[in-house]
Parts: structure tokens; C-alpha cells; sequence
């Protein structure tokens, strides 16, 4: 049985403003609450997408983190750095395109359906593993959408924090979501 904990990295100044993309570092309130949190994952192997965000997440709960490539954040082309509310003055055909149609990338980047094909392999591959990931939120909606088999536009329904924490066990060849009991 593996135990895989998925880990959304703290905030940043563009998570906090819905901007596309960003490499920014995780702000002072991301930093501690980062090292406010409970040790976890001792003796695990700690892996983090190439952003900074993640890597800072880790180092702040005292990991030095493998950076892994299949958990970097989705391309965002030509939206990249640019707001939510900018691109939907800027492009709103292809904002309500990209929001209802997960294969498409009216971007130039990479679709959604692509970030949960390549995060889902990644994920696969982790299956006899005893693993903490460190990725942007949506990057941990991926990898449930695919743990669970959900559909593609299910990374819509799912809410994930900056800073939560998704355990995932594979056994009887299947993913579970894992919720551990309180305190």
C-alpha cells in the first residue's frame, strides 16, 4: 500500500489575485502558516513542481524537495501572468471556451485535459511509492479527478486550499481518497 500525500503549496501574491501562471515566491502569510503546520511525512521521499511556491513550501516544513517535472503548473500561453478578471475583458470567448471545454486551450498553452493525462501518469507511476508532492492547487485536482476516476471537468467540483494536504492510497489496484480521523 502506498501513502501519497499531495500538499498545495502556500499562497502566493498570484494565487491570492487569480492570476494565470506566475513563478512568484510564497507570501509572509503563506511562509507562516507553512511552518505553523505539523511535521509530516518523515522518512518519505518529498518531490515539488520546478515553481518556487513549491519549493519554498517544502524547505518552510524543512524539506528539501526532488523537483519533479510532471507536477509543474499548467501552461497558460498567452495568459500566463495576466488576471482572471484581465482575461475576461481581454478574452472572453476563449475564457468561457477554456472554462466549459477542458480539452481546448484557447491560450496557446495546455489544455486541462492534458494537465490530468500528464499528472495521472506521474501519479500511476507513484503507485508503489511512499510519497509527499508539493504542487499549485489545480495540479492536486488533477491528480484527484484521476485517482478517482472522475471526469475531466470534475476539477471544477473540487476545492483544494493552499496548504491542504490529500492522502491517497493505492490498493487492490485502485486509488482511495483517504480521510484521516480528527485530531
Amino acid at each position: 500500500m502506498s501513502g501519497l500525500r499531495l500538499l498545495a503549496h502556500a499562497p502566493t501574491a498570484s494565487l491570492r489575485g487569480a492570476y494565470f501562471g506566475g513563478n512568484d515566491d510564497i507570501d509572509e502569510g503563506g511562509r507562516r502558516a507553512a511552518l505553523a503546520m505539523s511535521p509530516m511525512g518523515r522518512g518519505d521521499l518529498w518531490v515539488c513542481a520546478p515553481s518556487r511556491a513549491a519549493r519554498e513550501t517544502a524547505q518552510a516544513l524543512g524539506h528539501s524537495a526532488v523537483v519533479e517535472r510532471a507536477l509543474a503548473d499548467p501552461g497558460f500561453g498567452a495568459w500566463n501572468g495576466r488576471s482572471l478578471d484581465e482575461v475576461a475583458v481581454a478574452d472572453p470567448a476563449g475564457l468561457q471556451q477554456w472554462l466549459t471545454d477542458v480539452r481546448s486551450a484557447p491560450h496557446g498553452g495546455e489544455s486541462l485535459a492534458r494537465v490530468r493525462e500528464r499528472i495521472g501518469a506521474w501519479l500511476d507511476a507513484m503507485a508503489d511509492q511512499r510519497v509527499v508532492a508539493v504542487a499549485h492547487p489545480i495540479i492536486v485536482r488533477a491528480a484527484i479527478a484521476h485517482a478517482l476516476t472522475l471526469p475531466d471537468d470534475a476539477v471544477w467540483s473540487l476545492d483544494v486550499a493552499p496548504l491542504s494536504v490529500t492522502r491517497l492510497t493505492y490498493r487492490g489496484n485502485r486509488w482511495h481518497l483517504h480521510f484521516p480521523a480528527a485530531g
